[in-house]
């Protein structure tokens, strides 16, 4: 074997060993952390399922309060409640049943069959008493209990969480319950989504491993070992970069859609259960349906900006729809909107920048939102003009130009701090990407950032 063959080998052979390494590394951790994270996402899903529940009973007490607590206890009294709460229903399976004391079937929205019988010696595929069980629950204070039932979606015996209470005026056991295979199905899709992401970590160290020892390998052919050292530690700082750049990216719409849009949904969800139970209500509950009706549709309101928002921020549809032109156009009307600067934009002509690629039209749209949220912020401009200049046709060339009245900033300074500037920087690089340019002049009088890109014909 020549030296240079083994200095190749003795560079590989490490490489993959680590590789290998890493990649049982990272899956014994993406392994232990997937079962600590379904522990954790099973708990506190079968927590707001069981806080969903007891809501659910609560509303259905309040829609017959005022037959219940009304001390009547006559027969027309009753079967109004029955009316109500057999129309309390949400979904296909989940509806609220009544039991007399001795176990007789008093209602049943979705076995209608089992009305007047009595179940008191029902048991189910487990063998459990069910009603005694649920009976025992609800005479100890009410509360949770776990019992096997027929699905109504599916006419088959299903694991249900059910939560009862006792309404001693009346000798009723009133509940209602989940069906905890929508749980487990719920679980198992979380499961297949982690194998799906461990399977692609491991996926990326395989790619990354070989096209590690690929660069290796060439390397060896045209530098020596010192050089080729130097390399692959470049390569492991890019890749680095690449898995820390996608999680933040991950970690940040994951906060977005949690913190906010979901918990919007819950609350609009129940507001309008709320109405609905207040529409079936006397006359003073349905005087105040409309109202937690008009608040759902305010905060569904919300969600809707807060989607078109995180969708904007990540690629603006405009851009790809109507052109750079308009897109903007809508980038600087939103800006107004949102920032007590003024900014204005024009096109020259009107149809400037139709037909340049995807990747120019993005690269010259962040530079854009980037000059803009830098004037307001840090230059505290009051007044921004934005103009894209370009030919007809993918010909010629296309200029991006911004400029502002802000009190500018020490551009030299800046870009050599290697704390500050990142903005700055990327905006050069992604001009650099696409074979452009960007200056950028700054005085105390205003800063003007020009890009520019020549296009071939």
């Amino acid at each position: 074997m020549k030296l240079r063959q083994k200095v190749i080998f003795l560079a590989i052979t490490p490489l993959i060993l680590a590789m290998c390494a890493i990649a049982y590394a990272v899956r014994h951790q993406a392994i232990t952390l997937a079962e600590q994270q379904r522990a954790t996402i099973g708990q506190a899903y079968l927590a707001s399922k069981e806080a969903e529940l007891k809501h659910y009973v609560t509303l259905a007490s309040h829609s017959i309060a005022y037959l219940y607590q009304s001390g009547r206890k006559d027969a027309a009294a009753k079967e109004e409640a029955k009316r109500i709460l057999g129309a309390l229903s949400y979904g296909d399976d989940g509806y609220f049943f009544i039991y007399d004391l001795q176990g007789n079937s008093l209602m049943h929205p979705r076995q209608p069959e089992l009305v007047g019988q009595n179940l008191w010696d029902l048991r189910d595929a487990n063998g459990n008493l069910t009603i005694q069980r649920l009976m025992q629950r609800a005479k100890n204070g009410g509360g949770f209990e776990r019992y096997n039932w027929i699905k109504p979606s599916t006419n088959k015996s299903a694991p249900k969480l059910g939560y009862v209470i006792l309404m001693p005026e009346w000798g009723w056991m009133m509940g209602t319950g989940i069906y905890m295979d929508d749980v487990d199905q719920a679980l198992d899709k979380v499961d297949a989504q982690q194998s799906g992401n461990i399977r692609s970590t491991m996926l990326w160290i395989a790619a990354i491993a070989i096209l590690g020892s690929l660069l290796v390998a060439g390397s060896g052919l045209v530098l020596n070992i010192s050089e080729l050292r130097v390399a692959d530690a470049k390569l492991k700082v890019l890749a680095q970069r690449v898995v820390e750049s996608q999680e933040e990216e991950r970690a940040r719409l994951s906060r977005d859609l949690h913190d906010g849009i979901s918990q919007w949904l819950v609350s609009i969800k129940l507001q309008i259960e709320a109405g609905i139970a207040r529409l079936c209500g006397n006359a003073e509950q349905q005087a105040k349906a409309p109202a937690t009706f008009e608040r759902a549709a305010e905060q569904l309101n919300k969600v809707l900006g807060e989607v078109r928002r995180i969708s904007h921020n990540l690629r603006p549809a405009i851009l790809d729809d109507l052109g750079l032109a308009a897109a903007l156009d809508h980038l600087v009307q939103e800006f107004n909107d949102s920032s007590s600067a003024q900014a204005s934009f024009a096109a020259s002509p009107p149809n400037a920048g139709e037909g340049l690629p995807d990747m120019v039209n993005t690269v010259l749209f962040r530079i854009a939102q980037e000059a803009l949220t830098n004037s307001e912020r840090h230059a505290s401009a009051s007044r921004i003009e934005v103009s894209l200049h370009g030919s007809e046709g993918v010909s010629g060339a296309v200029e991006l130009r911004i400029a502002d009245n802000g009190g500018g900033f020490d551009f030299d300074g800046i870009a050599l701090h290697p704390q500050r500037g990142i903005g700055l920087r990327n905006m050069t690089e992604r001009m650099e990407a696409i074979g452009g340019s960007l200056h950028i002049a700054s005085t105390p009088a205003g800063t003007v950032v020009l890009a520019r890109l020549d296009l071939q014909q």
